[in-house]
């Protein structure tokens, strides 16, 4: 495999949409800035377009180290593109207030998986609030492994958006992007996380393996490979790629329309 060329990869992007944009006749983008690596680096592509940029801060009993680098992010940004706007919601009394509604369950944890992705798809109406009233496009953050590999990302929550920039760039290669870009450290360095859980748990302790090794494993599946072609580590990392891959391709595939032969209608 050739080493990315991260400018021209970046100049690919950039043009992608702000051809996307110009033929679609939308104003701008708007976009959840989490603080972490994807968010960071979809913005500032964002950014680079010329057009309008808001950029949207939601935290839902958020850590308060998230909260500070989406910040630091945001105005890192307007320190250096003109065009970009930010909008503080927190939708933690709104997800307060929708819990309280729903009807209560014997075992709290029976909901905590249902009650994360709610969170996501609280942001996600957020995002189409703002790109409704204002004629932006929402801009996705989901990268190459997540979207395609594992389907690591809530389904109509932070998987739906408009148009994905960064979908056909691999985790690692999101970092190589953010590097270029000039990032601020202190996203590069955080372990990423997907922010749904209030606590500090990252997207390896959910998974059971690192992005590299998730990589790894997408391409060994590409090349046809099956779990009894490995040992040790290796086929327990492919062995988590395909549980996850096989879960989540309600994620990944159309929804399935149930077709109605001629002769009946």
């Amino acid at each position: 495999m050739y080493p990315m060329q991260t400018e021209k990869v970046i100049d690919h992007i950039v043009n992608w949409l702000r051809t996307y944009a110009t033929q679609a006749k939308i104003n701008g983008f708007v976009i959840g800035v989490s603080g972490g690596i994807d968010s960071a680096v979809t913005s500032t592509l964002c950014a680079k377009t010329g057009f309008d940029l808001l950029c949207i801060e939601m935290p839902i009993h958020q850590g308060p180290n998230q909260v500070t680098r989406a910040s630091n992010h945001i105005a890192w940004l307007q320190q250096n593109f003109d065009n970009v706007s930010r909008q503080p919601v927190n939708l933690t009394p709104v997800f307060d207030n929708l819990v309280a509604a729903l009807p209560a369950v014997d075992n709290e944890e029976d909901r905590f998986m249902s009650l994360a992705n709610t969170r996501a798809r609280l942001r996600m109406t957020t995002l189409y609030y703002f790109a409704a009233l204002k004629n932006y496009l929402v801009a996705g953050t989901g990268n190459k492994v997540e979207d395609f590999g594992i389907g690591f990302y809530t389904k109509y929550g932070d998987g739906g958006v408009d148009l994905s920039p960064i979908a056909d760039l691999l985790k690692t290669e999101v970092y190589e992007v953010a590097e270029y870009l000039g990032i601020n450290e202190e996203i590069i360095i955080a372990p990423p996380t997907d922010g749904l859980w209030g606590d500090s748990r990252t997207d390896e302790d959910q998974i059971g393996a690192s992005y590299p090794e998730l990589e790894w494993a997408m391409e060994m599946n590409n090349n046809g490979k099956q779990a009894d072609d490995f040992s040790g580590r290796e086929k327990e990392v492919f062995l988590i790629f395909k549980r996850y891959n096989t879960m989540n391709q309600h994620k990944m595939l159309p929804i399935p329309v149930c077709e109605i032969p001629d002769n009946l209608k």
